[in-house]
């Protein structure tokens, strides 16, 4: 099995005993994490990823994440094409549980017909917590999915009943024509 296929494209795994209540801390990307995302989430580029978090237990085994996430992004303009700056400045929450209450969460919700949480926690794998999928994740969902440059729009030349004399002189106004016979 190839291992690349499993892991993810950003990585930052922390053991959970290892974490002490309300450890702060902060992950910034480097150059060559930075270029894979950009490549996988179809920017021009990714100039910077940087996410300020928090962490604190909860009981059951449960850890809670919360964050920001601060980044610069490019994307494509979908009407010019032209490159479009991104300033990200996001919150980030999430919940780590271990295996055994996620399953009883999974058993309860499919008898009551629903959880009541907004969020579906990440389970604890192996003892440890990756919060690199959460960072991607959290990135892939603030960009713009139809960013657009300042000032463009996409107007159509001539509205419907007001195309040019030229217009009416293509194949579609020959079948038109026929029609009228």
């Amino acid at each position: 099995m190839n291992e690349d296929i499993d892991r993810p494209v950003f990585s930052r795994p922390l053991k959970v005993d290892e974490i002490k209540d309300g450890t702060s801390a902060e992950i910034v990307a480097n150059d060559a994490e930075l270029e894979a995302m950009a490549k996988m989430l179809d920017l021009v580029a990714l100039e910077r990823l940087r996410f300020a978090y928090r962490i604190d237990r909860r009981g059951g085994g449960r850890l809670r994440l919360t964050g920001t996430l601060h980044g610069l992004a490019t994307q494509t303009c979908v009407i010019t094409l032209d490159p479009v700056e991104a300033t990200l400045d996001v919150p980030v929450e999430q919940e780590f549980w271990p295996d055994a209450l996620i399953s009883e969460l999974e058993k309860n919700s499919a008898e009551s017909g629903g959880t009541g949480l907004l969020e579906w926690p990440e389970p604890i794998v192996g003892g440890t917590i990756d919060l690199g999928p959460v960072i991607y994740e959290s990135l892939a969902t603030a960009l713009d999915p139809y960013p657009k440059r300042e000032g463009a729009s996409f107007d159509w030349p001539h509205g419907p009943g007001d195309a040019p004399e030229n217009a009416r002189s293509g194949p579609f106004a020959a079948l038109g024509a026929l029609k009228r016979r």
